[in-house]
């Protein structure tokens, strides 16, 4: 397994194998239907948690564990899903709903997130959304490299078999700074993520 661990309070885990079968760019797209479909709903939910979060820890200054679980939970369904989407993996998203910082399974995406419970800077938090914006910035521009790059690594998954390094190097980055900035705007940690990819 390929493991990141920047120093920011997230570890993702992908397979290391850029192996894909042939078949996988005709059929992913509607593999991952149902798992879009419950991750429609589990957004939703993850707007009113957050909502409620955000008026907790402006208010306390801390951010209660259950809530925070349940937001990873939530991040963690999107990941796996977008990592077999866009074919870092082979291995079919679990339905599974586990709501624990630390990833209970062993599967090929596996995220873990410490998030950040107590002491709390209520400053940061009331702000978040205009801190977020650089970062949202960046990250359209990383989200149109990488629908460019993924587009061309299918037909190349096609015709070979293989995910061309370089790209699925940058699609992981990409992702990587996406579940980061994430964590971020979900408000389970004040430590500013950084703009790169590693």
């Amino acid at each position: 397994m390929e493991t990141t661990t920047s120093g920011y309070p997230v570890q993702l885990t992908y397979p290391e194998s850029n192996k894909v079968a042939n078949w996988r760019p005709l059929a992913h797209w509607l593999m991952v239907i149902p798992h879009y479909i419950i991750n429609y709903v589990l957004t939703i939910v993850a707007e009113v948690i957050l909502v409620i979060s955000w008026l907790i820890i402006v208010f306390t200054g801390k951010l209660p564990e259950g809530l925070a679980n349940f937001l990873i939970m939530c991040i963690r369904y999107s990941t796996r899903m977008n990592g077999f989407f866009v074919g870092l993996t082979e291995d079919y998203p679990p339905f599974t709903f586990d709501s624990a910082a630390e990833d209970p399974g062993d599967h090929s995406i596996n995220l873990s997130v410490q998030p950040q419970l107590e002491g709390r800077s209520r400053l940061s938090v009331f702000f978040r959304i205009i801190m977020a914006i650089p970062l949202l910035i960046v990250g359209i521009v990383y989200a149109m490299i990488m629908t460019i790059l993924m587009l061309l690594a299918w037909f190349a998954v096609l015709f070979t078999g293989s995910y061309p390094e370089g790209m699925r190097n940058f699609v992981i980055g990409s992702s990587r700074f996406f579940t980061r900035v994430t964590v971020y705007v979900f408000l389970l940690t004040d430590e500013y993520p950084p703009f790169d990819m590693s």
